[in-house]
Order: C-alpha cells, then sequence, then structure tokens
C-alpha cells in the first residue's frame, strides 16, 4: 500500500492511495500531523490496517497532490552520480573519488500533476529524472552496510533546474536548483520493505512521450547505501529527511543544441516499482 500527501477542498492530508481515490487517514491518528510524524513513528504498518477499515472519500480529479513529506528538516541531493553523466562534463577528469552534495529546499517542488513553473529570469529550465530516499531511522556515521535498514520509503523526483543560474558562480549550484516550484516529488511514498527496490531498477525520464533518460540504479557511481553513510558522517540524518539520489544522462542540456523545457511540455519520470511522476510546465 502506498501513501500520499494531498489537498483537498482546501485542506491537507495524508492517507492510502487506493484506486478509486485516497482513503484519509490523517483524521485518525490526530498524534501524527503530517508525514514527516509518521515516518518518525515507523507508521506505515497502522496506516495500512487501519486504511483496511476506511472507503475512499477523497476523488483522484478533486484533490491536488502534494509532496509527500511536506517539512523534511533537509533535502540533500547528489550530483553527476552516473558514469555516462561524469563524461557528459568534457573536462577529461575521471569521477571524484567522493560525491557532489548540494541541498534544495521544499518549497523548490510542487507535487505530481501541478506545473512546474519557468521564471522570467531565464528559459533554460531543464528536467532530472531521480529516485529519492526517505530517511526512516536517524543516525550519525552509519555503517554502509547497514544504510538501506535506515529507509522508510522511495518516491520520485524531477529535480527540475535552471542551468545558466548553476553556473552564476565558481564552486556551487544552489542558486539554479532552488528556485520556487522549478522541481517536482512525488506522487506517493512506496514504504521500504527489502533492499532490492533500490539496488538495481530501472530509471527513465520521458518528455512528450519521448525517452530521453534511461539507466539503472545499479550503475550509480555511488549506491544508495554509500550515500546515506558518507552524507551521515558530517550530518546527523533525522526521519523525514529526504537524499535525491542522482540522475541518468540525458538531460535536455546535453542535446546540442539544448532542449529546454518550454510551455506545455509534459515530463513524466517513471521508477520500477515506484510509479511515474508527471508534471507540466508554465511560464511564471
Amino acid at each position: 500500500m502506498n501513501f500520499a500527501t494531498y489537498t483537498f477542498d482546501g485542506q491537507q492530508f495524508y492517507g492510502a492511495v487506493a484506486e478509486d481515490g485516497l482513503i484519509p487517514l490523517s483524521p485518525e491518528f490526530p498524534e501524527w500531523r503530517t508525514m514527516r510524524d509518521v515516518v518518525e513513528a515507523d507508521g506505515f504498518g497502522a496506516l495500512a490496517t487501519r486504511a483496511l477499515d476506511i472507503r475512499a472519500r477523497h476523488d483522484l480529479d478533486a484533490i491536488r497532490w502534494d509532496i509527500p513529506v511536506p517539512n523534511p528538516e533537509k533535502i540533500i541531493c547528489v550530483g553527476v552520480n552516473f558514469p555516462d553523466r561524469n563524461a557528459e562534463y568534457k573536462d577529461g577528469q575521471e569521477a571524484p573519488p567522493n560525491m557532489s552534495l548540494f541541498p534544495r529546499f521544499p518549497r523548490s517542488f510542487v507535487g505530481h500533476g501541478t506545473p512546474l513553473t519557468r521564471p522570467p529570469e531565464t528559459p533554460q529550465l531543464d528536467y532530472e529524472g531521480e529516485i529519492a530516499v526517505i530517511i526512516g531511522k536517524g543516525g550519525r556515521r552509519i555503517p554502509q552496510e547497514d544504510a538501506l535498514s535506515h529507509i522508510a520509503a522511495l518516491t520520485l523526483c524531477n529535480e527540475g533546474t535552471l542551468r545558466d543560474w548553476v553556473r552564476h558562480a565558481k564552486f556551487n549550484v544552489t542558486q539554479g536548483k532552488n528556485w520556487d516550484g522549478s522541481g517536482a516529488m512525488g506522487p506517493w511514498l512506496v514504504p521500504f520493505e527489502r533492499d532490492e527496490q533500490i539496488t538495481d531498477v530501472a530509471l527513465q525520464t520521458r518528455v512528450n512521450g519521448e525517452l530521453r533518460q534511461d539507466d539503472r540504479t545499479g550503475r550509480m557511481v555511488f549506491p544508495v547505501a554509500r550515500q546515506i553513510a558518507y552524507i551521515s558522517t558530517f550530518t546527523t540524518l533525522v526521519p523525514g529527511d529526504i537524499i535525491v539520489s542522482g540522475t541518468p544522462t540525458g538531460a535536455g542540456a546535453r542535446f546540442d543544441p539544448p532542449r529546454f523545457l518550454v510551455p506545455g511540455d509534459q515530463i513524466d519520470v517513471f521508477a520500477e516499482g515506484i510509479g511515474t511522476l508527471s508534471n507540466g510546465v508554465v511560464d511564471e
């Protein structure tokens, strides 16, 4: 059973995803205010049990999907994490021994079905399909061999990027990665129950039906277990934290000429065992 955060009639809920709609569960668990509280309490089992006794009350066409964990303490993204991505930079350098990281803010993401926003300051809005990992059990200096046991759930991410703004400074990309509503996350959380859900699964991105990105997590330069171990070395991971694990080659900036997103485009990010995250594009 998958779980989502969504808004119905102006009120935000979390609940279970059913074929005929959403089963609102947040009213049943007032002690867990948001999905972050559910994650911290290891509450997916309780949600699933309660959902068996409640019918879907909110139609899919009447809700707005929100990002699954609306209030994480931190979102940390891993850059250049597939072999062909390093080659795309054409700088003659080998892949570095340690991963590139940058933060994103929750406000920079919208949910499934809400269009990405292209700002007036630049037309260079690009897509990056990724899998996002939700931390369930926190910790510091987590051993790599134990790292996957710290995952609560998985979701999808379109890590939208304003390409020229990531080049505004010498050593960081933060300002090109955090425009309001420039990326998306969702549609739902898939509870993490076995390592095979992340170790080698297909990850694809399509733009207007055209396959642009296509790879497998088994080819990551820095696997998710290594990501969790490395990141937790310098910062304490807490329940609800999100690690956006890296995108394959094929983003729009890598075409000649570049193929940036324009209003009316449709982007679909798919991962095996998780589902599909779909968003359009509009101008601000």
